[in-house]
């Protein structure tokens, strides 16, 4: 937990036992930093400022969308900033504000064990980098709280910029022809698509909050113009966001109508495959048929000539005068009446 005390000199590091202390001080503000997991963040939430218990409840665990309450004395803003996590995850980095008369205090967290809390802390020390350098100077707690939430509008912006450079490889591959394993080239798209949208919704709802932030009564003279300027930037995310989101589904498409172009051609490659082997199977059909019509016209004589070789006694027709030519018309007669019929039916 880190408390300072911001005055016109400059910014001055506390300890956490001296913020009572130095809310009663006339010649500056008191900025307390801390994470959500800190088990002293519980202690100077409920007991130093008094917060509302849903405030704190708010606080200390995770909001999975931004949200804005005005209590009688403090104002809690809660936003989102994106990371990249592994396998096109997008950490959200929480970030909650207590804007009050004479004091900011900004909690992070709860976060995921996968980001480190430097990670989830960069906002706030990249203003107090800032204010230390003094490269900017914070006179009151709204000033300081329009920094630091420029500084996650910023993060966003950031965050679109890679994805866009995501967005510009994958349209370079589908339009180079080098997409050869189209299942993973398909999760890239979705992936990157899925930060896209994830950073839009965090700006959309984060706009509308400061949309309505700065048409609550009671807020400083300089707050208004501050926490529109917030809002305004929240929308240029939105924006920018909802253009890259549209140029990759014009990648999408134009990739999903090479793979339909595809898929046609390779069709009708199959067709054609197809057509050829039921042609080839139907011309070795009709050579079975001729063979197998030819095997049963030489089958009918040999048939004849085998019964009357077998010289049984008991064969009539054995002693006939006219059982040899009788035999040969037989044996002829069968053939073409085989012959006429197969012919008949296209066999032959």
């Amino acid at each position: 937990m880190n408390v300072h005390l911001i005055t016109v000199d400059g910014i001055h590091q506390h300890e956490p036992g001296d913020i009572a202390v130095l809310r009663q001080r006339s010649d500056g503000f008191v900025w307390v930093d801390a994470q959500a997991e800190d088990p002293r963040t519980a202690n100077v939430l409920e007991s130093v400022f008094q917060f509302h218990p849903l405030a704190v409840k708010d606080a200390l665990e995770r909001n999975r969308v931004p949200k804005m309450h005005a209590y009688t004395d403090v104002i809690l803003v809660v936003l989102h900033a994106p990371e990249r996590g592994d396998r096109g995850h997008v950490h959200y980095l929480e970030l909650d504000l207590f804007i009050g008369h004479g004091f900011l205090v900004t909690v992070h967290g709860p976060v995921n064990p996968a980001v480190t809390a430097a990670t989830a802390e960069r906002e706030t020390r990249a203003v107090l980098k800032r204010l230390a350098a003094r490269r900017f100077t914070a006179g009151s707690a709204i000033a300081l709280s329009h920094a630091i939430v420029s500084e996650v509008t910023r993060n966003q912006e950031e965050y679109i910029e890679q994805a866009t450079a995501d967005v510009w490889r994958l349209e370079q591959q589908v339009t180079g022809g080098r997409v050869s394993e189209p299942e993973i080239f398909l999760e890239d798209l979705f992936q990157v698509r899925h930060g896209l949208l994830a950073v839009r919704t965090m700006a959309a709802l984060s706009g509308a909050i400061y949309g309505r932030l700065a048409s609550l009564p009671g807020l400083p003279a300089e707050g208004a113009p501050l926490i529109t300027e917030n809002a305004e930037q929240f929308t240029r995310v939105r924006q920018l966001a909802d253009g890259e989101r549209e140029y990759l589904q014009g990648v999408i498409d134009f990739y999903q109508g090479v793979l339909t172009v595809r898929n046609t051609n390779t069709a009708t490659l199959q067709n054609e495959k197809i057509e050829r082997l039921t042609e080839a199977s139907y011309a070795q059909n009709e050579e079975v048929k001729k063979i197998s019509s030819w095997a049963a016209i030489f089958f009918a004589p040999s048939l004849v000539a085998a019964v009357y070789g077998m010289n049984f006694e008991h064969m009539p027709e054995l002693g006939w005068q006219l059982g040899y030519p009788f035999s040969l018309l037989l044996m002829v007669g069968s053939g073409v009446a085989l012959h006429h019929t197969f012919k008949k039916r296209n066999w032959l």
